[in-house]
């Protein structure tokens, strides 16, 4: 055998693994085996970060409990320190597609960190027969238990990343209210001319959605916490000391900050996996609202002149290739695309978790890298759509000033003042004679210019009337 690699065996057989790697036989199979997608399971980190905490929290419970020695169990330790440090996670080369209900990334691990810890302990790697992947890093579990754990609290990382791409993005719509807030302009349902409304009351409307999206993504993130750590196989813990399951759940709250919780049902919970389900749901909803949103903002900003043209989008890039001076709006755009990409992913998460049958869901690896993809994509869509769209739009204060004096929808507010029969009388008016609603209510008699004037603000146009009563009311 060449110097540059080491000799592996399972009880399939012997296989040659480059000398260099952390990986093993288990992992060199599952790559042969599994040539899906091309990304690999160090694409996602926050997966890789999450199998350093449950092996830790694993390996120190196994040393309270005596299943693990002390060289041994602190030499897991260290080295589950360096994956959650962000080190060796090139090591984690199989593909996020694999069959085997996890069992090809949990191998993964448990090599990578075998090989780490005898590195530790001044051995070379393979050298399986001092500190073991399954015997000792895998010691009282199982793939069934420790993948979907990690899966949770990789999600429950991503989660945290996505809230705060959210609470910038509803900063920067929340400063755009603020700053139109005395903007008039015509609001629009149905694609047709309303009533009036402000610039700011429009864009508040996109902060308060984010914001309920946002209370609603923490609330799925709380059905998360609760894992089936100690559950081993199917639930029963076989193999697991007394007492480890419990133990195992606070050692991995402590080590890694996330609130986990132990299920009350441990064969329940190792085949249910209603809360990915809840949480891909959450997420098409957090998308559906944001691809409305940014709808709005391509009509809005349609144009330069034969579109809505109420606001203006900051230029990012030529917008074609044979048009000069064509500029498109690519950053809502692409957030329309993500939000594509994740109402699909939410069916991947629902079908697979369908298909789960008995006592243990085999497609949870689909269901993780589909929440994955819909997490960091939304997340970084949240980013690009605040800093190179949202902050940088402008108000066509002219255009839309235009518009509302234009428009023969002011009638509507005029109704409570004039009664719904003079008012009709002006917006028929103005329609034929095509003149503008301030100069025929003056020429029909009905309000002079000054008086339409004093109507023409801001808070009379679009907030509710503030009625006096100055008399008992009539029976």
């Amino acid at each position: 055998m060449p110097n540059d690699h080491r000799l592996e065996h399972d009880f399939l057989g012997e296989k040659q693994i480059p000398a260099a790697a952390y990986w093993g036989v288990h992992t060199a199979r599952a790559v042969e085996n599994f040539p899906i997608s091309g990304t690999p399971v160090s694409a996602m980190p926050e997966l890789v970060r999450a199998f350093g905490y449950v092996k830790k929290a694993t390996a120190r419970s196994n040393l309270e409990l005596g299943v693990l020695d002390e060289s041994r169990a602190y030499a897991i330790m260290a080295a589950c320190e360096q994956l959650i440090a962000g080190e060796h996670h090139e090591e984690f080369i199989v593909d996020v597609i694999q069959g085997g209900a996890g069992t090809s990334t949990n191998m993964n691990a448990n090599e990578v960190i075998a090989n780490l810890a005898l590195e530790r302990m001044g051995f070379e790697k393979g050298r399986y027969d001092v500190l073991h992947p399954n015997d000792h890093v895998n010691a009282s579990q199982s793939t069934n238990d420790v993948y979907p754990t990690a899966v949770r609290l990789a999600l429950w990382f991503g989660i945290d990343n996505l809230l705060a791409s959210m609470a910038i993005l509803r900063a920067g719509f929340e400063a755009k209210a603020v700053e139109f807030k005395s903007v008039l302009k015509i609001g629009r349902t149905q694609l047709q001319d309303a009533v009036p409304m402000t610039l700011g009351q429009e864009f508040s409307t996109y902060a308060v959605m984010m914001e309920e999206d946002e209370d609603r993504l923490r609330e799925a993130r709380a059905l998360i916490q609760e894992i089936n750590l100690g559950a081993t196989a199917i639930g029963t813990g076989i193999n697991a000391p007394a007492g480890y399951a419990e133990l195992a759940c606070r050692h991995l709250a402590e080590v890694s900050g996330v609130p986990v919780v132990k299920a009350k049902n441990l064969v329940e919970a190792t085949q249910d996996t209603g809360a990915f389900v809840q949480l891909s749901g959450v997420l098409k909803r957090v998308a559906t609202k944001l691809s409305k949103t940014c709808n709005d903002l391509r009509l809005l900003s349609s144009g330069p002149q034969a579109g809505f043209g109420d606001i203006r989008l900051p230029p990012r890039q030529a917008g074609s290739s044979i048009m000069p001076g064509k500029v498109n709006p690519v950053i809502p755009e692409v957030m329309n695309q993500v939000a594509f990409e994740v109402i699909g992913n939410d069916v991947t998460v629902t079908m697979a978790s369908e298909a789960g049958q008995l006592q243990l869901n085999a497609f949870e690896p689909i269901m993780g890298w589909s929440l994955h993809k819909s997490i960091r994509h939304l997340s970084n869509a949240c980013i690009t759509l605040e800093a190179n769209c949202v902050a940088g739009i402008e108000a066509n204060h002219e255009l839309l000033a235009r518009r509302v004096r234009e428009s023969v929808t002011l009638v509507t507010a005029l109704n409570p003042i004039i009664g719904y029969e003079k008012a009709a009388l002006i917006a028929k008016t103005a329609i034929a004679s095509g003149a503008s609603i301030d100069d025929v209510a003056q020429s029909l008699g009905i309000l002079t210019r000054e008086q339409m004037e004093a109507l023409l603000v801001p808070e009379k146009l679009t907030e509710p009337l503030r009625l006096v009563v100055t008399g008992p009311a009539r029976a």
